[in-house]
C-alpha cells in the first residue's frame, strides 16, 4: 500500500512543480516585457523629436502598428510656433547652465509698467500658445515675459523632465527681470508650467510679488497615472504602469522620481498665491490640487475652482471669472 501510494504521489509531485516552474517563468517574462514596455514608454514620453509631421499626427488603425504603439509607445514631435505677439516684442535668448539656448520674448507695456508678469506654458506646448494670458495681463499694463522650457518651442534640446529642472528656467527668466530693475514681478504658470514655478521658488528662493498656478500636478507618478487614465499611454493596469514608468523616466533622464512630489516643494513657498484648478479635470484630480493647496505656508493664498473647466485654458473656457481672479489677485499684491 505504501509502494503504491509513493508511486502515484511522485508524479504528482513532479507534475506539481512543472507547474510551478512555468508559472514562475510566466511571470519572469511578463515582468521583464511590462519594464521593457515602460522604459520605452518612458523614454518617449520624456523626448520630444524635431519632425514636425509628428505634431497631431493621427495614429495608424494598422493592428500591427497599434500593437507595438500599445508596447513601445508614441513619439511627439515638438509643436512649432503658430504665432508670434501683434505687441512690439524683443526676443530673448537665455541660457542653462549645461549651454542649453532658450528662447523668451519680452513685451514692455505701452506706458508706466504696474510690474512685470513671467508666462510658463504647459507640457508639450509653447509660448505662443500662452499669449492670450499674456495679452491679457499686457493690457492690465504689465509687463509681460513669455519662456520656452527646454525641449519646447524655440528652445534648444529635446528631453524634458515635466517641470524639474525647468525650475532652472524659471530662475533664469527672474534674474532677467530683476536685471533690469523692477521690484514687482509675478509669475504666472499652467500644469508642468506651474510646478516649474513652485520648484524654482523651493530651489532659489525667488522674492516674487506673487504667483498664480493653474492645475499643477500632484507628482510625476500622478502626472504618468493621469496620461494612462485619459488619453491611453499604457495598455497595462492604471498604478502599476506608472510606477514602472516613473521608474524608469528618473533612470533615463537621472532624477529620482518618486521624489518629485510637489505638495514638497511648495511647503517653502510664502509670497502671496492664487492657485487654480477646474472642476472636469481628468489629467489633475481634486485630492492633487487640495493637497498642494494646504501643503502652501504662505498667509495670503487662495484657491479658485473653475466650475465648467476642463484641463485647458480658463481665459478661454470662463474668460469673466478668470479676469476677475487674476486682475484682484495682482492689484491686492501690488508692491
Amino acid at each position: 500500500m505504501t509502494a503504491q501510494y509513493l508511486m502515484t504521489t511522485k508524479p504528482a509531485a513532479r507534475r506539481f512543480r512543472y507547474i510551478v516552474k512555468w508559472i514562475g517563468w510566466a511571470i519572469l517574462v511578463q515582468f521583464l516585457l511590462l519594464n521593457i514596455s515602460a522604459a520605452f514608454h518612458a523614454h518617449k514620453f520624456s523626448h520630444f523629436y524635431d519632425d514636425p509631421s509628428l505634431v497631431n499626427k493621427k495614429p495608424s488603425q494598422n493592428i500591427f502598428k497599434k500593437t507595438w504603439r500599445l508596447f513601445a509607445g508614441q513619439k511627439y514631435g515638438k509643436l512649432p510656433l503658430q504665432q508670434a505677439p501683434v505687441f512690439k516684442y524683443d526676443t530673448i535668448r537665455l541660457k542653462t547652465a549645461k549651454g542649453l539656448g532658450i528662447e523668451s520674448w519680452y513685451i514692455p507695456a505701452d506706458s508706466a509698467a504696474k510690474g512685470t508678469v513671467i508666462l510658463f506654458h504647459g507640457l508639450t506646448m509653447n509660448k505662443a500658445v500662452v499669449l492670450p494670458e499674456a495679452s491679457d495681463f499686457h493690457y492690465q499694463g504689465y509687463n509681460v515675459m513669455l519662456v520656452d522650457f527646454r525641449a519646447h518651442g524655440n528652445s534648444e534640446g529635446n528631453n524634458t523632465t515635466v517641470g524639474l529642472r525647468e525650475a532652472e528656467e524659471v530662475k533664469l527668466a527672474y534674474d532677467f527681470i530683476l536685471s533690469k530693475g523692477e521690484k514687482n514681478i509675478f509669475c504666472w504658470g499652467t500644469s508642468m508650467g506651474a510646478v516649474a514655478i513652485i520648484k524654482a521658488v523651493s530651489d532659489y528662493q525667488l522674492k516674487l510679488s506673487g504667483v498664480i498656478l493653474e492645475m499643477p500636478f500632484g507628482s510625476m507618478q500622478e502626472h504618468i497615472r493621469a496620461r494612462a487614465r485619459t488619453i491611453g499611454f499604457g495598455g497595462f493596469p492604471e498604478k502599476p504602469f506608472a510606477f514602472f514608468v516613473a521608474f524608469w523616466t528618473g533612470i533615463e533622464r537621472g532624477y529620482k522620481a518618486f521624489k518629485f512630489q510637489t505638495d514638497k516643494y511648495a511647503k517653502n513657498i510664502t509670497c502671496p498665491v492664487l492657485l487654480q484648478w477646474g472642476k472636469l479635470d481628468k489629467l489633475v484630480l481634486e485630492k492633487e490640487t487640495t493637497r498642494i493647496f494646504e501643503a502652501i505656508p504662505s498667509a495670503n493664498k487662495r484657491l479658485v475652482v473653475y466650475e465648467n473647466s476642463d484641463h485647458e485654458s480658463f481665459l478661454y473656457k470662463e474668460p469673466q471669472k478668470w479676469r476677475n481672479e487674476t486682475e484682484q489677485f495682482l492689484s491686492f499684491n501690488f508692491r
